[in-house]
């Protein structure tokens, strides 16, 4: 898999167990890991309600909003908020979570790996022109939120990613340019195997 396209619209959806909405997943490795096994896992949710979030234990987590008001937040006791534009809230799954939503549904970008396998970086970029990237993660996920937006990958070949489409390259280390449409929003993870 040295470099595979993610595209929400044909992302796999479950619905969640107490109904307060449903998740996309992007991407998972392994390819047919479960979310007990998994070594890290990438998806988008619609929360329709607040709660509490599972609990994961081992598992780093972060998670971004794509749309909506935003969340008002309680980590292990202490209030956060997670609003448009907030860079992501990192936080580790064995953490006491819960959420309400601030004036109704949001959607959300998770990003999950296993602290013994894998630990990543998730940040939100806007491209306002162009914008170079030198890439020294084993595991580069782009993620397309708004807009579009023009890969240059280190080979020379370029990739075009529209909302709500990603792109995963593994192993491919050195520059890209990123360049995209004044006001395209996306996130870009750096994900690195423990040594």
């Amino acid at each position: 898999m040295p470099i595979q396209r993610l595209d929400r619209r044909q992302a796999r959806q479950m619905p969640w167990k107490n109904g307060g909405g449903s998740t996309y997943e992007l991407a998972i490795s392994p390819a047919r890991a479960s979310l007990e096994d998994f070594a890290w896992r990438i998806s988008c949710a619609q929360v329709a309600s607040g709660g509490p979030f599972s609990h994961f234990a081992g598992v780093d987590r972060s998670l971004a909003l794509l749309e909506g008001a935003g969340l008002d937040l309680q980590l292990n006791g202490q209030p956060r908020q997670l609003r448009p534009g907030d860079p992501p809230l990192t936080f580790a799954g064995e953490d006491t979570v819960s959420a309400e939503l601030l004036d109704g549904p949001v959607g959300d970008f998770n990003l999950m790996t296993r602290r013994s396998l894998w630990r990543h970086q998730l940040q939100r970029l806007q491209l306002d022109d162009v914008q170079r990237l030198n890439n020294d993660a084993d595991l580069l996920l782009l993620y397309c939120q708004r807009g579009g937006l023009a890969v240059q990958l280190p080979d020379a070949s370029v990739q075009t990613l529209s909302e709500g489409q990603g792109l995963l390259l593994e192993d491919e280390r050195g520059p890209l340019t990123l360049s995209g449409a004044a006001g395209t929003q996306l996130y870009i993870a750096h994900l690195y195997r423990q040594a």
